[in-house]
């Protein structure tokens, strides 16, 4: 099970985004919209929203969340510890080949037994 913690602004950020929201507000009423139309009302009314939240945040315990951060849950750790127990696998694997290589390469073993050899390590997987 994953746990999930929102974070909000602090009081003092959302102070600030609230004076300037209510800045683009006005600028967007008296200005924006006057001499941009469309464009001018839809300006103006991301500004209520930007200003809305930040005030929401600045003026009230509750606040409004602007990031979240997700904590996984432990089915996730043992995948890892699944995927390190494969790796640690492949690793015995090859060197068991490498050294069986090696003995046939050295005379040691005959190819024969390396293949018999190479074929056994491989039924490991």
């Amino acid at each position: 099970m994953s746990k999930k913690i929102r974070v909000k602004p602090g009081k003092a950020q959302s102070a600030v985004g609230l004076v300037t929201g209510l800045i683009f507000c006005l600028i967007g009423v008296t200005i924006v919209i006057p001499s941009a139309g469309l464009f001018g009302v839809f300006w103006t009314a991301i500004a209520a929203v930007i200003t809305i939240t930040n005030g929401i945040n600045a003026l009230s315990d509750k606040g409004v969340s602007s990031h979240e951060i997700i904590i996984e849950n432990e089915e996730r750790q043992e995948s890892k510890s699944e995927h390190s127990e494969t790796e640690t696998l492949e690793k015995d694997i090859r060197e068991r080949l490498d050294a069986a290589k090696a003995l046939y390469e050295a005379g040691t073993i005959t190819g024969e037994e390396y293949e018999a050899k190479r074929k056994e390590i491989l039924k490991r997987l």
